[in-house]
């Protein structure tokens, strides 16, 4: 008679790398209960309590994301995705120079509804860290799409590069840090736009 088999332990115990289909399951789970933690919370948020939520381990947590700047960084990715694909419906439905500010508005209320990361947002910002190829070039596609609308409808200046735009937005957001008043955001985000005006061109 053959002795039993050992029980099978779980990769939360042992240390052992979980299956691809686990370790994404896993991710997904984190990242929904941080986007839910993140999106509620007033402070910081501790991350025992996210993979409290999520259902796992807190090693579990680092070893998809070995910082909080990385969780950080991905819940503001995945949320990102609603705001970063409006250009075209706001263009459908506003003039080049309007859907611009209207898309900033929509980034600004964004920004906004992450109180709990909103300080990790700005440190990012400010190291460079968040302005990764992936997160940047999504807010800059956007931007161009609404910027090559703008040029050709004469709406906007010939000589705006999106990627000056990109840096504009995300430098009221870092300057407004402190503050953060909406009064304030809104009228640097109108000084944004009247700047990629043309000459004479109306206002918003």
């Amino acid at each position: 008679m053959s002795p039993p088999e050992p029980a099978p332990r779980s990769a939360e115990t042992d240390g052992a790398r979980p299956g691809r289909s686990d370790a994404r399951r896993n991710r997904e789970k984190l990242l929904a209960a941080a986007r839910a933690a993140f999106g509620a919370a007033d402070g910081t948020v501790a991350l025992e309590s996210i993979a409290r939520d999520a259902g796992v381990g807190i090693g579990t947590l680092y070893r998809h994301f070995p910082t909080r700047e990385d969780l950080v960084e991905a819940v503001y990715a995945a949320e990102l995705d609603d705001v970063a694909t409006s250009a075209p419906a706001l263009l459908a439905k506003f003039p080049p120079d309007v859907a611009l500010r209207a898309w900033m508005d929509r980034y600004a209320a964004f920004i906004a509804a992450k109180r709990g990361i909103a300080d990790a947002l700005c440190a990012g910002f400010a190291s460079g860290r968040m302005a990764t190829p992936r997160t940047r070039e999504r807010i800059t596609a956007a931007i161009a799409t609404i910027v090559d609308a703008g040029v050709k409808a004469g709406s906007l200046r010939a000589d705006v590069e999106a990627e000056d735009v990109t840096a504009m937005v995300l430098g009221v957001f870092l300057s407004t840090a402190a503050s953060n008043t909406p009064e304030q955001i809104n009228r640097l985000l109108g000084l944004v736009v009247d700047s990629v005006r043309p000459l004479g061109g109306s206002g918003a």
